[in-house]
């Protein structure tokens, strides 16, 4: 089959991972972005394509650069070059869909797309009493994409849950609960699933933390793995405290014959597909489904003509088990297969924003050693806010790229209830979760259902309670919300 002209391919990737204990010795974000593209063009075979680059794309990170897209053009001399940052809110696979339609539209011929971050030079920063600088990038993109909505209810934020991993645990306890598993049950299921993940990246060069870890050690607090929010360990949780950047350089067919980019080096995107359908955590009635998940992926594989059990390689977002158990349910995964190339944010390591890039560098590598099989590559945004579902191959797509949205078809599945201030009100715990202070249960926050249909968040002070969410199911029982805004059970 002769390929168009325009048909988009990811010819090169690199990775860059340095931990430098003494932070004047670590390079900042921006000089590891840079040399994660130069590896990048490096792995295609072409340094020229660098400064051949028609945009250059980058999700925001922790750093505060005002155009790094402009001074990475300026490094390699790509003159033309448009910038573009994506601020956090923004999907990561949003990046990958811009950059292949805009070489499959004939705007561009090769684009480049590099995120990364270096916290852990500014931990060490923070440690030693050093500094951890950063250069000025003047000017102003030429792009800025911006979320549409706020990801975070102000009432959420009243009651202290506006911490991913805060929010992901009461999401966590919902499925939990709408499953009927037991407690503890629930707690080494998850904790299986994570294990698998650490073994994963024990495999990958890559990764940050690359030793396997069992299950028992996952699930309880013990040996410096303290618990956040239950049902939560520091192990469920994204490591961000790293020094990581990733570059990808995306090509026409044509750009990439002529660079005499070997065809065995070519992996394409055979589709992006998005819901961009923002609403608050506490204002949906089902907890713990995620319909933009099913949406996306319904569509990504109906235009791959494939099946889930068709996918030969995962990377499912992984910032806590919930994202993954929620991809698996809503896309139709089994939950005992393989959901990650890299080893998972946990353990592969999740710096803000980026660890997509980090993941898809991954999958090329996998994809190329397994010609002719399927990866997919799955993104959050938020509190699984929004949904990213990308589909990839060393095989040409059954028919040409796809940059889809589901954004309406999602928010006709994502019934949403009013939310109400309810003192002196009763009420039935809809999910919570259950925070820790001096590594012992403090405080219950709980989303609760009120009689009239609306919703409302509570906290409960009394550690009695909050111990006894970590030992039974608190899920679907009646709650009397006091006056002074405390919580008691029925």
């Amino acid at each position: 089959m002769a390929l168009d002209p325009h048909t988009p391919v990811l010819v090169g990737v690199g990775v860059v991972q340095q931990r430098e204990e003494d932070p004047a010795l670590a390079a900042e974000p921006l000089e590891l972005m840079a040399r994660a593209l130069e590896r990048a063009a490096e792995d295609a075979g072409d340094r020229s394509l660098l400064s051949r680059a028609g945009e250059i794309l980058l999700p925001r990170g922790f750093w505060d650069y005002a155009d790094p897209g402009r001074a990475l053009a300026d490094r390699f001399g790509a003159s033309s070059a448009r910038s573009l940052v994506a601020e956090v809110g923004v999907l990561q696979t949003t990046l990958f869909g811009r950059a292949a339609a805009q070489i499959a539209e004939g705007r561009a011929d090769v684009v480049l797309v590099t995120g990364g971050e270096a916290k852990y030079r500014s931990l060490r920063a923070k440690i030693t009493g050093g500094e951890a600088l950063l250069r000025e990038t003047p000017g102003e993109p030429d792009t800025v994409m911006r979320p549409a909505g706020e990801i975070i209810h102000p009432l959420e934020m009243q009651h202290g849950i506006a911490m991913p991993v805060n929010c992901y645990a009461i999401m966590e306890n919902a499925l939990r609960f709408a499953e009927g598993q037991s407690v503890a049950e629930h707690r080494d299921s998850v904790a299986k699933l994570w294990a698998a993940m650490s073994d994963v990246a024990e495999r990958n060069p890559d990764a940050w933390r690359r030793e396997r870890v069992a299950p028992a050690h996952v699930r309880d607090a013990a040996d410096g793995n303290r618990m956040l929010a239950f049902p939560y360990t520091k192990l469920h949780n994204s490591q961000w405290n790293v020094d990581q950047a990733a570059g990808l350089v995306f090509a026409s067919v044509e750009a990439a014959r002529a660079a005499g980019i070997p065809e065995d080096r070519w992996i394409f995107p055979w589709s992006v597909v998005e819901s961009n359908h923002m609403t608050n955590l506490t204002v949906r009635k089902r907890l713990h489904r995620v319909p933009g998940f099913a949406h996306a992926g319904a569509k990504a594989l109906e235009h791959a003509g494939r099946k889930p059990d068709e996918i030969d390689h995962l990377e499912l977002y992984s910032c806590f088990p919930m994202a993954v158990r929620a991809q698996c349910r809503e896309i139709g995964i089994p939950e005992d297969r393989p959901h990650t190339v890299t080893g998972g944010m946990a353990f592969a390591g999740g710096p803000l924003n980026n660890f997509v890039l980090q993941a898809q560098a991954r999958m090329v590598q996998v994809l190329r050693g397994a010609a002719g099989s399927l990866g997919m590559v799955n993104a959050v945004s938020g509190f699984l806010t929004k949904q990213g579902v990308s589909l990839w191959s060393s095989e040409p797509p059954p028919r040409a790229f796809q940059y889809g949205d589901v954004s309406s078809e999602t928010e006709r599945d994502v019934p949403i209830l009013e939310i109400a201030e309810a003192a002196g009100a009763n009420a039935r715990i809809a999910g919570y979760t259950v925070l820790y202070e001096d590594d012992a249960p403090a405080r219950a926050v709980f989303i609760c259902d009120l009689e009239d249909g609306k919703r409302t968040l509570a906290t409960c002070s009394d550690p009695t309670v909050a111990r006894l969410g970590t030992e039974a199911e608190l899920c679907g029982r009646e709650v009397r919300l006091s006056e002074d805004g405390d919580v008691a059970l029925a």
